[in-house]
């Protein structure tokens, strides 16, 4: 199973890990931490030595309850940090954390590598078209509603089937424009209640009937630090045990805000092959 970034086929049999970075002022756990160019730059430094092979930058918070932003003020945040980050790392496997078209394709067209995208082509009816058109890997992931919504969206008929309908329709829709490279991304924490959320991870090897790649994006939610009652910043050690559970439930990528700790889950759960 891989996937071809910028020329690269990335092996995704063995499960990589992708570094967040967020430049939001309002992330759950990170927000405001990376708005200078220095830190931004450590930061980045730091995933990538220890182990990331993609970072992930978000310009719009996806947290519960966050502030709607403008396209001009996201792309006025994140354009010149994927410039920045390109000049700095010219090999980095950057993706870009976006619903929107125009932003992912200010982003492709200098240099970005893929498109994370939460509402998987719903929230802009032109992102797939971009996507096919700059031929890069897609992540779509399930959520119903908005950022704005999403909480009051948690009724399913049938969790499991819903999500799996989402992604047959959403795929299918994919596919017809020629876009290659799908990985499907649960959503955890996205119109799913606590509860949901855990019923999602342990049925989660159903998704491979899908025959795609998983992305798995638990790191420090509140699915984490609500049965620990802790908060964000307590959630490392639930993170690591989750993703140890995602991984043994055909997770391919891990998205993460600690690298070191993510990859080590994958050596471990490689040294059991």
């Amino acid at each position: 199973m891989t996937i071809n970034c910028k020329g690269n086929l990335i092996d995704l049999n063995i499960p990589k890990v992708m570094g967040i970075l967020n430049i939001t002022p309002d992330s759950f756990f990170d927000g405001g931490k990376y708005r200078d160019d220095k830190v931004i730059l450590e930061k980045t430094g730091h995933m990538l030595q220890d182990g990331a092979t993609f970072i992930d930058v978000g310009a719009y918070s996806s947290r519960p309850g966050a502030s709607h932003v403008s396209e001009e003020e996201e792309l006025k945040r994140i354009v010149p940090i994927i410039e920045l980050l390109l000049k700095e790392f010219p090999q980095i496997l950057l993706s870009v954390d976006t619903f929107r078209a125009k932003v992912a394709h200010n982003c492709l067209d200098r240099g970005a590598a893929m498109i994370n995208d939460i509402s998987a082509g719903k929230m802009d009816a032109d992102m797939l078209t971009q996507v096919a058109n700059h031929q890069v890997p897609y992540i779509m992931m399930h959520m119903k509603g908005t950022p704005q919504t999403m909480q009051q969206e948690t009724s399913y008929d049938d969790l499991m089937k819903d999500i799996l309908f989402y992604f047959s329709e959403r795929v299918a829709a994919a596919k017809t424009l020629k876009i290659n490279d799908i990985i499907i991304d649960p959503g955890f924490g996205f119109s799913k209640t606590v509860e949901q959320n855990y019923e999602v991870l342990q049925k989660m090897d159903l998704f491979q009937l899908l025959e795609l790649p998983i992305l798995a994006g638990l790191s420090r939610k509140s699915m984490i630090y609500k049965v620990l009652g802790t908060n964000a910043k307590g959630a490392l050690n639930g993170t690591t045990a989750l993703n140890m559970v995602a991984l043994n439930r055909g997770a391919n990528i891990l998205r993460v805000h600690d690298v070191k700790e993510a990859l080590e889950c994958i050596n471990l759960g490689q040294a059991f092959l």
